[in-house]
């Protein structure tokens, strides 16, 4: 697994990142020395995939480049400016309507009082005249009142609109903040909110569950034979087997790289074994064919491990031992799972 372990691993990575700008002639910036520290800690799948494209490309290796890259997908204020952005609007809006029915406030007490004063001049004794001006005033001030509330009407109609669809963007920038663009899978951000859920949930009522890591066998052999776009096509066809293997309340996310994770509620470590290796023999079952060329490609396997969680452990540890067996079941041949020991 590629999450950083320790101060020597952090120290390799730093040490990577240097030398590649260096090597690359860009400019020794945070934003570049972020962004190539996360591409060799593998810890964002998206830059790693992006970067990997850009060195492709005719263009190559640049600032300009590296710079849309962060602002793609490690720049977390853009999202802040979405949200930010909807909640003017949204603020616009209910100012709009609040002084759309100031005015009908004032309008209705203007209204009122016409009426009473109308009511004070048709007495017995009021001639034609007065009367037909009196009634004249209150047919004009009933007809502005209606214009007023018809107005109003159309304002809330227009702003009940725009609310909606900033509900939509709201809600679509909050899925993609949440979602892997290549696997339509839930990214590490989503996993690291659901793992931080269901252990709190798992203190609290002592239900067990269950956490799958897995690792794509040989993955950059496939890339390095076939390139980026047959190793896209591998990841897509994992993660469509996760998702149609996991149902329910399970949770399925692409972790790193060739990494996915899988959380199973409500599960013993025994099953949780037998769903991790029913998902190996899914995708080990599927033949992979360049869509290009119809070449076939032979078939995938996976390599997992498998950890219940212990009540009271930290998420790092959880996710630790899960780590540990899954560096088992590699040394042991790959294409197999294994499962963690259950007890401290």
């Amino acid at each position: 697994m590629k999450h950083i372990r320790s101060k020597d691993q952090a120290d390799s990575f730093s040490q990577k990142t240097i030398a590649r700008i260096h090597e690359e002639d860009l400019a020794p910036i945070p934003r570049n020395y972020e962004l190539w520290f996360v591409y060799y800690a593998n810890v964002n799948p998206d830059v790693v995939h992006a970067l990997d494209m850009l060195k492709e490309s005719t263009k190559g290796i640049t600032d300009e480049g590296c710079e849309e890259i962060y602002e793609r997908f490690l720049n977390d204020n853009k999202q802040d400016e979405q949200v930010r952005e909807a909640g003017d609007k949204i603020q616009e809006a209910i100012n709009d309507v609040a002084g759309r029915v100031t005015d009908i406030q004032t309008a209705a007490s203007d209204y009122n009082m016409a009426l009473e004063n109308a009511t004070n001049k048709l007495s017995s004794d009021a001639s034609a005249e007065d009367i037909q001006e009196t009634l004249n005033t209150v047919r004009n001030n009933t007809q502005d009142m209606i214009a007023r509330n018809k107005a109003l009407e159309a304002e809330l109609k227009r702003s009940s609109h725009e609310m909606e669809t900033l509900r939509k963007d709201l809600e679509s920038a909050r899925k993609q903040a949440l979602t892997d663009g290549l696997t339509s899978l839930a990214n590490r951000k989503a996993f690291d909110a659901e793992i931080e859920r269901i252990v709190a949930k798992s203190n609290e009522d002592g239900e067990a569950f269950c956490l799958i890591l897995m690792d794509i066998d040989h993955f950059k052999a496939f890339n390095d034979n076939y390139g980026h776009q047959v190793g896209d096509q591998v990841l897509r066809l994992v993660a469509k087997s996760l998702t149609d293997g996991v149902k329910g309340r399970d949770f399925a996310a692409r972790y790193g790289g060739e990494e996915f994770a899988i959380i199973l509620a409500a599960t013993s470590l025994q099953f949780g074994v037998k769903v991790a290796d029913s998902l190996r023999g899914v995708v080990e079952g599927k033949e992979l064919v360049n869509r290009n060329t119809g070449e076939k490609l032979g078939r995938i396997t996976l390599s997992g491990g498998v950890a219940e969680y212990i009540q009271g452990e930290s998420i790092e540890a959880i996710i630790e031992r899960a780590d540990t067996a899954l560096y088992t079941a590699k040394h042991n041949g790959r294409n197999q799972i294994a499962a963690a020991p259950s007890k401290k």
